[in-house]
Parts: C-alpha cells; sequence; structure tokens
C-alpha cells in the first residue's frame, strides 16, 4: 500500500492470488468490486486485504491447521489489525475460497469478506447473513456480470 500523506485519501489494497483456475470464476474487477461493497457496508474504506482461490486440498490443510477440521470447505478467514489501530497501513487479513466447495464464489467472497469486518453468523442473530444477502442483490441488480470469466 502507498504511503498515506496527511493529503492523500484512504485507499483500499485488493489482492488476489492463488494458482486455482477453472471456468466460470469472477474475473479479477469483480472480485475487487465485491470486496469494496462488503467493506464499505462495514465502513471501511482503507487497508490491504488478500483474496486467494485454492483448491480442496489447500483448504483442508488450512482448515484443519487453524480449526481443527480436517475437511474442505468452501471460506476461510484470516482477520489481522481486527481493531483498525495500527501503526501503519491497516493489514484487513485474508480470504481463502475454495470454488469446487463453494456453491457460489462470489457469496463465499462476500461471506469470507463481511467476517474480516467483525461480523459472525455464529453469534449475531441473523445480520450478516441479511447483509450478505442484500449486498448479493444489490451486486446482481448492478448490471455487470457476476462470473465474467474471460
Amino acid at each position: 500500500m502507498r504511503d498515506r500523506g496527511p493529503d492523500r485519501p484512504r485507499q483500499l489494497d485488493i489482492e488476489i492470488t492463488g494458482a486455482y483456475r477453472a471456468s466460470g470464476l469472477p474475473s479479477t474487477d469483480t472480485i475487487v468490486r465485491l470486496c469494496e461493497l462488503a467493506l464499505a457496508s462495514a465502513g471501511i474504506h482503507d487497508g490491504h486485504l488478500a483474496v486467494e482461490l485454492v483448491d480442496e486440498g489447500r483448504i483442508a490443510a488450512l482448515n484443519a491447521r487453524h480449526r481443527g477440521r480436517a475437511v474442505a470447505t468452501d471460506v476461510l478467514s484470516f482477520p489481522v489489525d481486527e481493531d483498525g489501530d495500527c501503526p501503519g497501513p491497516r493489514e484487513l487479513g485474508d480470504v481463502i475460497v475454495c470454488p469446487e466447495r463453494a456453491e457460489s464464489v462470489t457469496e463465499a467472497i462476500v461471506h469470507g469478506v463481511l467476517h474480516l469486518c467483525g461480523m459472525d453468523h455464529e453469534s449475531d442473530e441473523g445480520e450478516m447473513l441479511c447483509v450478505q444477502s442484500e449486498l448479493l442483490r444489490w451486486e446482481a441488480s448492478s448490471g455487470e456480470p457476476l462470473a465474467a470469466a474471460g
């Protein structure tokens, strides 16, 4: 992330990584747009996050290591600077998505980013899943394709 002097606006740095390739995946622009939308819904307008697309073996290994569950899943989130107070550029965290396990890759991305924002569907009263649904509905109505592979 570039240095934010006093005159520089805050900005997001969204990195998309992973060697996973398949047809029908969202374009890089769509992934960035989904991340920006989910972050903006939580009032977050600056920081760095990474989205990695992985295969079932990689996500199963991460799930086993970090959650004690040796099975593949659709998405994992690893928040870093959760409270927002950090001396340098804010590191939001990583979202790991397994397209083979995701019913919808776009939904998995939004879901993972909302977790980085501090939302938790396991402890709230439906707020996270409601926000997720609304964001996906809004994005789908924007007129731009969600899965623009090409």
